[in-house]
């Protein structure tokens, strides 16, 4: 991984008075150069074969350039003209993911964030150690052989649920598990999906403190996944089974969620605990984060699982949410990023925010 050394280096060489702000052209990246051109940065898209044309339909949230490269593997090679924009990177699912974790965090351009995360993220088991020694309820973990009722099965990494289905016995596991890849088989939670946005600083120091800096709930969703949100209505899951038609559990899209009010002191701990833990074992992790929950009707919050970055359920709120908008009227997750680089570039703290 490349050194925060290195990092502090090149930042050295930047002038902080003309950053730009650079993603991939993909997941969350309208409302990144939106929010970015908001708070006053230049804006590039990275872009794999030519510029998306939809982008034109958007004015206000089209990059000010496009960097044109054959393959996600030639991101690596622009780094040195991305230094030369003074570039910001702002890490995304598609981002990380179609690159590659370990190419990522050898990728020389400042990226908002703290890269160490990938590590803890990436990897379920030790994911699972590190939300449950922050005191997390996760569902319990199912050896395959042990499988006696419904289960989720869920591959490594960031696959926007692509691959992973319910098995109810062994057989089931068996008959649809890709033993080439690393899995984890986790008890099948009944309640309701709730994606939780947060966003944590580290250089803000009022609204909800932690021991360093604070943490914001700008706003929640829950997913839509094709085809297990419709596939019911053709039967039940007998017919449906008799006819060789199963769930899947793809994303194709979001659907906006507040909770209950009373709810928000326990939403708030979760949050808290996490982060709290993150800076203990690996110096934090910053900026937007999204803690991925079941809610059952006892009104217990379960996790089964954590994205420590900006994640596409935040693209509802392009122009604010109802609990971004108690913070700050028009705040979306893309322009509280920007806003955390501008205060931290005019306090001179960008190593603080950057890896």
């Amino acid at each position: 991984m490349i050194t925060k050394r290195e990092i502090a280096d090149i930042l050295n060489s930047y002038n902080t008075d003309e950053l730009s702000i650079a993603t991939v052209c993909s997941h969350s990246s309208l409302q990144i150069f939106d929010g970015a051109r908001k708070e006053g940065f230049k804006t590039i898209g990275i872009c794999i074969g030519k510029p998306p044309r939809f982008y034109d339909a958007f004015p206000k949230a089209k990059p000010d350039e496009f960097i044109v490269v054959d393959s996600y593997e030639e991101i690596m090679d622009i780094a040195p003209l991305l230094q030369e924009k003074n570039a910001i990177i702002i890490p995304h699912g598609s981002f990380v993911e179609y690159m590659g974790a370990n190419k990522f965090l050898d990728f020389g351009v400042p990226t908002f964030g703290n890269r160490a995360v990938l590590d803890w993220e990436s990897d379920r088991d030790k994911e699972r150690e590190w939300l449950e020694s922050a005191g997390i309820h996760m569902p319990r973990l199912v050896e395959p052989e042990d499988i006696n009722g419904p289960v989720m099965v869920k591959y490594h990494g960031a696959k926007g649920g692509r691959g992973f289905f319910v098995a109810k016995n062994y057989d089931e596991f068996l008959a649809n598990i890709d033993k080439s890849q690393k899995y984890t088989i986790q008890e099948f939670i009944v309640g309701t999906r709730y994606y939780l946005h947060y966003f944590y600083s580290p250089l803000k120091t009022e609204g909800y403190k932690l021991s360093k800096g604070t943490l914001e709930m700008l706003s929640m969703d829950r997913r839509v996944e094709s085809n297990a949100d419709e596939i019911f209505r053709l039967g039940s899951p007998r017919e449906l089974e008799e006819a060789g038609v199963y769930p899947t559990y793809v994303v194709t899209g979001n659907v906006p969620l507040v909770a209950r009010e009373s709810l928000l002191p326990k939403i708030f701990a979760l949050g808290e605990m996490v982060v709290e833990e993150s800076l203990s074992r690996f110096g934090g992790m910053i900026g937007p984060f999204c803690l991925e929950t079941v809610f059952t009707d006892q009104l217990e919050i379960k996790v089964f699982e954590i994205s420590a970055r900006i994640v596409a359920g935040t693209n509802i709120y392009t122009n604010g949410s109802p609990y971004s908008d108690m913070i700050e009227e028009n705040l979306s997750t893309g322009r509280r990023i920007a806003q955390e680089i501008k205060m931290a570039a005019k306090l001179n703290k960008l190593e603080e925010i950057v890896s």
